[in-house]
């Protein structure tokens, strides 16, 4: 059976598709990494969404949740690294579309002298508007972390390994 123009179009019209969302994913994290609200802001749709990340308040808009990673995220002293894996995209309609993703998370926390480090799924939802993908959910779910605690004689204590205590 031979693929029409059509479908041709279309199976290439769904891989932009996913990869518009791989590479919005992408931004948005590298954007956590080197501390750019702006640029983790124009990931997520204007208006009403959602962002429920385990162990943080629920928002509802990406202003406030711009205003809390400001706070706790954009200090000297604390340097993040996120590495999102295992990506799996489904489009849902021409303008809709979900995708699941594995975060290895570090945090380098100079005042304290802790690394922290979280295994996360993340449980996202996109959506097309104007020709563009936009963040409107994205839920996580911590699976493990690490904290380790590093002396002044540069020696480990690892504090805990296992699932964070509940919020």
């Amino acid at each position: 059976m031979a693929a029409t123009l059509e479908d041709i179009a279309a199976r290439l019209a769904a891989l932009e598709d996913k990869e518009a969302i791989r590479a919005l994913k992408a931004r948005y994290l590298r954007a956590c990494d080197l501390k750019q609200p702006d640029v983790v802001r124009d990931c997520f749709a204007p208006g009403q969404i959602r962002i429920a990340y385990q162990n943080f308040p629920e928002f509802s808009d990406r202003d406030a949740f711009v205003e809390i990673y400001r706070q706790m995220g954009c200090q000297p002293g604390v340097y993040d690294i996120h590495h999102a894996t295992n990506w799996e995209i489904e489009l849902t309609g021409t303008d809709r579309a979900t995708g699941k993703w594995s975060l290895n998370f570090r945090t380098i926390l100079t005042g304290p002298r802790q690394v922290v480090r979280l295994a996360v799924e993340y449980d996202d939802v996109y959506a097309k508007r104007d020709g563009r993908w936009w963040i409107v959910e994205t839920v996580s779910h911590v699976t493990s972390m690490l904290t380790e605690q590093v002396g002044e004689d540069g020696s480990v204590t690892v504090l805990a390994l296992a699932e964070p205590p509940a919020a």
